[in-house]
This record gives C-alpha cells, sequence and structure tokens, in this order.
C-alpha cells in the first residue's frame, strides 16, 4: 500500500511543475514586458503567456494514444526532459522568439503530465485509495502556485530582478522529477497487462502493494482472464 502512495506522490510531481510555470509566468511577464519594450505588442506579450498553454493542448491531442502504444512511464520521463529543456532555454533566451520556443516546449511537458499522470495513478492506485491518491495532481498543482508566487514575490523584492531566473528555476525540481520517472517510478500494471507482460506486471504489483500474493487483485486477475481467453 505504502508503495503506491508514494508512487503516486512522485508522479504528481509532473502536476507541481505545472502548477510552478503557470504561477511563474504571470509575475515574470512584467519584467519581460519591460525588458523587451512589449508595452505597444500585447499580441506578443499575450503569446508568452499563452505559448505553454498551446504546446500543451497540441500535445494532448494524440498523448493518449502514444501512451497506449509505448506505456505511460516513457512519456512521463519524456515529459520531465521537456520541463528541464525549456527551464534551460528560458534561462538563456536571449530575445523574445526563443523564449517563445522554450514556452512552447515548456507546454509539451506540461501537457503530456496533466494527461497522464491522473491516468498513471489511477491505473497504480489500489482501489480503496484510487479516489483520494487521485487529488494529488490537483494538490501539488496548487501547491506549485503558491511556492512559485512565493520565490517570484521574494526576487521581486530584489533592486534588479531577474525574469530568466525566474523562470529558469523550473529546471531544477525537473531534474529530480527525472530522476524519479527512471529510477523509481514502475511502468502501469495494467499496462503491461494489456501488453501480455503477465510476469513483468505481476512483479509491479508485488511492490507497489507489498506482498506477494496478488492474484487476487482486481487490476491483474480481470486483465489475466482476458488474456487467457
Amino acid at each position: 500500500m505504502s508503495g503506491a502512495v508514494l508512487v503516486a506522490i512522485a508522479a504528481s510531481i509532473g502536476n507541481l511543475l505545472q502548477g510552478w510555470d503557470n504561477a511563474t509566468i504571470a509575475g515574470a511577464v512584467l519584467y519581460i514586458k519591460k525588458e523587451f519594450s512589449l508595452e505597444t505588442q500585447p499580441l506578443i506579450e499575450g503569446l508568452i503567456v499563452a505559448m505553454s498553454l498551446i504546446g500543451a493542448t497540441v500535445i494532448t491531442t494524440f498523448s493518449g494514444a502514444v501512451a497506449d502504444a509505448v506505456g505511460r512511464r516513457p512519456l512521463l520521463i519524456a515529459s520531465s526532459v521537456l520541463y528541464f529543456v525549456s527551464g534551460l532555454v528560458m534561462l538563456w533566451a536571449p530575445n523574445v522568439y526563443v523564449l517563445l520556443l522554450a514556452r512552447l516546449i515548456d507546454g509539451f511537458g506540461i501537457g503530456l503530465a496533466v494527461t497522464l499522470v491522473p491516468l498513471y495513478i489511477s491505473e497504480t492506485a489500489p482501489t480503496d485509495i484510487r479516489g483520494l491518491l487521485n487529488t494529488l495532481p490537483q494538490f501539488s498543482g496548487s501547491g506549485g502556485m503558491f511556492l512559485s508566487y512565493c520565490m517570484v514575490f521574494t526576487m521581486s523584492l530584489m533592486p534588479q530582478p531577474d525574469w530568466r531566473i525566474m523562470l529558469g528555476v523550473l529546471s531544477i525540481p525537473s531534474l529530480m522529477y527525472f530522476a524519479l520517472t527512471v529510477f523509481y517510478l514502475p511502468e502501469s500494471p495494467r499496462w503491461l497487462v494489456s501488453k501480455g507482460r503477465m510476469a513483468e506486471a505481476k512483479r509491479v504489483l508485488q511492490g507497489l502493494r507489498g506482498r506477494e500474493d496478488v492474484s487476487g487483485l482486481s487490476v491483474f486477475s480481470k486483465y489475466l482472464l482476458v488474456w487467457r481467453a
């Protein structure tokens, strides 16, 4: 049981990063607007804020189908990589166009996280606490926004606030998220069973439930019967 809870908490960091980004850009755009003289270019200013939403919308249109084909875990790893790369590019961003590209990449990471984290938690959580664990993405997203607002407020008190650092800080927690997705998060047992990888699915379930006998668990027995049929 504790294994499933820890896995859910680790996976929901992807939503924390999404909340972090949404809040950070709200504060950073004030300084971006000033540096690039966007007072007379509201379209560019709006695109800087909205580009991550555009990227998220694009990626969610096919992320489900890709996740069914390659698995949930690889796309969670991809999400962490996209977060990390976008953070580094935003930290560098010499002009508006590079910043827009970075925001688009960031949106791709957001789209994968908000689509797959709830799905992944649903497929790894025990039925008796599945609803509880599926509140974690919303909770962590709100927590990420709160932490980001605190960071932006603190940095805004400096003599010369740097919006690049505000946005680039995203790469630090995303690196931790990458490590968790690579070295800690298992593949969804439901997805493994759907691909006929029964032995691997059983091992994952044993780790998630903390016991050897998982043959009676619905996620395993149901798909085992379907596969044998």
